[in-house]
C-alpha cells in the first residue's frame, strides 16, 4: 500500500454526504477536509449524529460521498467500480467494529484466517500469520474457541487480529470499546497503541468514548457534519500551556 505523493495514507477533500429519505435530503457531512499520514493514531470524535461513522465508512470505501474526493494511498476512489472498491477494502484496509462482526460458526483461528482465504493465500502462510497474531493479542490458547465461548474482550481481540492479518497500513475502528467494560476497553486500546508503535500501522477511530480520545494522539472533532477542530495532543498541550501564561505551570486551575 503506497503513500500518496504528499505522504498521506488517506485524504478527504471537501467531502459532503446526504441521505435521501422519501423526497427529503438529510445532510450528514459538509465539506470535510482530512488528511492522515502513515503511523497516526487518530480519532474522529463527536456526539451521535455528528457524522463520524459516515466519514469513517466513506474513508473505508463502504459508502460514497455525495460530493468531494477521497484518496486511498494516492488512488482516487471516485472512479472505482463497486468491485474495485471491494478490492481496496479487501487488500488495504482492516476494520474493527463495535459489535465484533465475527462469524459465529468459525473458531478464533478461522475468523482471523478468513481475510487470507479470501485473498487466496497459501494454507501454510494463513496458519502462520493467524496463529502469530492470536498469540500477539494474548489468545494463543484460544485458537479453537468459537465467539460464543469467549468474552467480549476476547472477541474484540480476535477482531483486532483479523483486521491486521493481511498487513494493512490502515485500520479503521468504529466505536471499538462501545460494548466493553472500561478495564477491557483500556486493554484493547493499549494493544492497538502497541501495534501502532511497533508495526507502524495507521489507526483511525470513530468514537464518543473519552477513554479512546485520551489514547488518541490526534482528535478530529465533528459537529453537525463539519470539522469543528483538528488538533494533535501536542498542539492542545502547547495551547493550554500558553493560555496559563508564564510562571503558572503546576498551579491548580
Amino acid at each position: 500500500m503506497a503513500e500518496t505523493p504528499d505522504g498521506y495514507v488517506v485524504e478527504a477533500r471537501e467531502v459532503s454526504k446526504s441521505y435521501r429519505v422519501g423526497k427529503v435530503d438529510h445532510p450528514a457531512l459538509h465539506d470535510v477536509d482530512m488528511a492522515v499520514r502513515p503511523g497516526e493514531f487518530a480519532a474522529i470524535v463527536g456526539p451521535s449524529g455528528s457524522g463520524k461513522t459516515t466519514l469513517l465508512n466513506i474513508i473505508g470505501c463502504i459508502d460514497e460521498p455525495s460530493s468531494g474526493e477521497v484518496f486511498i494511498s494516492g488512488r482516487p476512489v471516485a472512479g472505482l467500480s463497486r468491485e474495485e472498491r471491494a478490492e481496496v477494502r479487501k487488500q488495504d484496509i482492516g476494520f474493527v467494529f463495535q459489535t465484533f462482526n465475527l462469524v459465529p460458526v468459525l473458531s478464533a483461528f478461522e475468523n482471523v484466517e478468513l481475510p487470507l482465504v479470501l485473498l487466496k493465500r497459501p494454507a501454510d502462510e494463513r496458519r502462520e500469520k493467524a496463529v502469530s497474531l492470536l498469540e500477539k493479542v494474548g489468545l494463543g490458547d484460544y485458537l479453537d474457541r468459537r465467539p460464543a465461548e469467549m468474552s467480549g474482550g476476547q472477541q474484540q481481540r480476535v477482531a483486532v487480529a483479523r483486521a491486521l492479518v493481511k498487513n494493512p497500513k490502515l485500520v479503521l475502528a468504529d466505536e471499538p470499546t462501545a460494548n466493553l467494560d472500561s478495564t477491557t476497553g483500556e486493554g484493547i486500546l493499549e494493544l492497538m497503541r502497541e501495534l501502532n508503535r511497533d508495526l507502524g500501522i495507521t489507526f483511525i477511530f470513530s468514537t464518543h468514548d473519552k477513554m479512546v480520545m485520551d489514547f488518541a494522539r490526534r482528535l478530529v472533532v465533528l459537529h453537525d457534519g463539519r470539522v469543528a477542530e483538528d488538533r494533535t495532543k501536542s498542539e492542545v498541550r502547547s495551547q493550554n500551556s500558553e493560555s496559563r501564561g508564564p510562571g503558572t505551570e503546576g498551579r491548580p486551575g
